[in-house]
């Protein structure tokens, strides 16, 4: 194993990992007037709500559906009944599916940012910088998905990158296991990992911003002033 393949699987998601931790709380402690996302709704509302909508009804499934085949162990999914034939079909298939949606949301909502001039002019540059970013690591997950498991599909990441990955949570990754890894999954973990880096200095802090508090909340009262 050699220093760079030791940077690219070690360090290198570990700073972004720590970045992500810090960031967030510098953030929060000095910038929470600036803690949310500018809209631009009132600019054009219809490629936005489609493309919001396909982004979000596709992202979920796709988080969950890595985080299930990255943290539980192939041999954990055996033991549940799962075969490597229905986890394929679910990951593949089921997988691509809201994959897709995923990658239009992006592109759709890519495309209203840079194409529309009100748009592009009230976004700032790291809102440019995450959308390209996000849409490339989509763009990323689909092609591995896709084409790099149809071309090479001895190829299991079960065997590899969910190992790696788990390492870095028992503080003990295997740096070697990503040398044969396909370079498309390579880019799209690490991208992954630079998304994560970029989140606490980008628009996307607005997501821990969920309004729990509206629930609860008292109403508010209306009172006619009485003149004398």
């Amino acid at each position: 194993m050699n220093m760079f393949d030791q940077f690219l699987w070690v360090i290198f998601p570990y700073a972004c990992l720590m970045i992500f931790v810090v960031g967030h709380i510098f953030r929060y402690r000095h910038d929470q007037f600036n803690w949310t996302a500018k809209s631009s709704e009132f600019i054009e509302k219809k490629q936005l709500m489609f493309g919001s909508l396909l982004f979000h009804l596709g992202i979920i499934p796709v988080i969950f559906g890595h985080l299930s085949g990255l943290l539980i162990p192939k041999s954990w999914m055996a033991a549940m009944g799962v075969s490597e034939h229905i986890y394929h079909i679910g990951a593949v298939y089921i997988g691509g599916i809201f994959g897709a949606m995923t990658l239009i949301g992006m592109l759709l909502l890519t495309s209203r940012r840079f194409t529309i001039r009100n748009v592009r002019r009230l976004s700032s540059a790291s809102d440019l910088i995450v959308n390209v970013l996000l849409l490339f690591i989509v763009f990323m997950g689909m092609y591995a998905t896709l084409f790099t498991n149809a071309v090479q599909p001895e190829f299991d990441y079960r065997e590899s990158i969910s190992v790696w990955f788990r390492g870095l949570f028992t503080l003990r990754p295997d740096a070697s296991l990503m040398h044969n890894v396909p370079m498309s999954f390579k880019i799209h973990a690490l991208t992954g990992f630079a998304i994560f880096a970029f989140w606490p200095f980008s628009r996307l802090v607005h997501v821990w911003s969920v309004p729990l508090n509206y629930v609860g909340r008292s109403y508010i009262l209306y009172r006619r002033h009485k003149s004398n």
